[in-house]
């Protein structure tokens, strides 16, 4: 028999309360998660950002234009340098020589013409004396020809009288050889003449040709001319000056070193003016368009803030203008995201800052989508 019966425990279990600590946590943190969330969410569609980015400026090479020895380098490395400092002065003997030639032949050039001016000076003072001799033998042929009519007539009437025997044969035979002389004189003096008129053709000709000699003396005088202003042009180049300001770099020339004409010895890069250049991504580009306000970061000034504005876009991708651009017609493909170079422009730039800013350095741009 179970003398067992139902009786109330001494010590009952007290029930465990159910803790809220974590469910609060949990909806806190999804609450500010999904705050952040949205919020980088409404970001994304309203800015585009990418650290692909680095200060530009103007880089001009520094290029001889002409070939010689180097004979002194005037700047080191990174010096600040002035529009029309000079950088280098080449050895200059060879183009001084050159320039004293050219001289010379212009010279020379200029004495030819001289003396073909002469030529034809000489050659129409015989034009002019051939012409007075032409009119010298003209004016004896008028009076040979007027003793040739007297002595015909002479002889006419000799004729009638000497068949009469009112003269003599003697007399008959002097008419006849008076007229004789005098055709023959009239003949000598026409042919002096017309031999008077070939000279005067061939003084003409001699005249002309003295008159286009002239004219190639004067062109060759102009052409030694262009060879002078060439060799001292050549000349100046022996001295190297600075383009614009700016600092110089990578100076690798070395007095007594040869250098080729159109060699870059180094560069200089300008000081009036500082842009950045951000490779943004070919997928972040469909809302982009010039004029967007620029929101930037440089690495070298954390504490400062910077704005710009969108100024242009490159016409092709980065890779397309590299020493050796992609061919993806040969063997295998992989697809890979290309960057488009995108110009931006500081708005706010202050001077002490840009002068501290230099080519290359990083930066962090985000462009605010209109």
């Amino acid at each position: 028999m179970d003398n067992t019966t139902d009786q109330p425990e001494l010590f009952p279990e007290t029930k465990k309360k159910k803790s809220l600590v974590f469910p609060i946590i949990l909806a806190t943190v999804l609450l500010v998660g999904g705050f952040f969330g949205y919020r980088i969410y409404s970001y994304g569609l309203t800015h585009e950002e990418t650290d692909d980015a680095q200060i530009a400026s103007n880089m001009s090479p520094v290029i001889s234009k002409i070939s010689g020895y180097v004979a002194e380098v005037k700047v080191t490395d990174n010096q600040f340098v002035k529009k029309g400092d000079t950088l280098i002065i080449l050895d200059n003997r060879d183009q001084k020589m050159l320039l004293e030639q050219a001289i010379a032949a212009l010279g020379t050039a200029k004495s030819n013409v001289q003396t073909s001016i002469a030529s034809t000076r000489a050659a129409s003072q015989n034009i002019n004396s051939t012409k007075a001799a032409i009119a010298t033998a003209n004016a004896q042929i008028e009076a040979a020809k007027v003793n040739v009519w007297r002595t015909t007539q002479d002889l006419k009437r000799y004729a009638n009288l000497v068949q009469d025997h009112t003269i003599t044969q003697q007399l008959y035979e002097t008419a006849l050889a008076a007229k004789q002389t005098a055709d023959r004189q009239l003949q000598v003096l026409v042919d002096q003449r017309n031999q008077a008129s070939q000279q005067t053709g061939i003084v003409n000709s001699q005249t002309e040709a003295s008159s286009q000699q002239i004219g190639v003396a004067n062109s060759m005088v102009k052409q030694r001319e262009v060879d002078v202003e060439n060799a001292k042009l050549n000349l100046s180049y022996t001295v190297i000056l600075a383009p614009e300001d700016g600092n110089v770099s990578k100076i690798s020339t070395q007095k007594g070193q040869f250098v080729q004409a159109g060699a870059q010895l180094f560069s200089l890069v300008r000081d009036n003016q500082k842009w950045i250049i951000a490779n943004f991504k070919e997928t972040q580009l469909s809302k982009m368009v010039e004029g967007q306000k620029v929101e930037v970061e440089i690495d070298a000034f954390p504490k400062e803030k910077f704005e710009g504005k969108v100024t242009s876009f490159s016409p092709a991708t980065g890779s397309t203008f590299s020493i050796l651009p992609p061919d993806n017609a040969s063997g295998n493909f992989v697809k890979v995201v290309q960057r488009l170079p995108v110009r931006i422009d500081f708005t706010n730039l202050k001077p002490e800052i840009a002068k501290k800013l230099r080519t290359g350095m990083n930066v962090k741009t985000t462009v605010v989508l209109n």
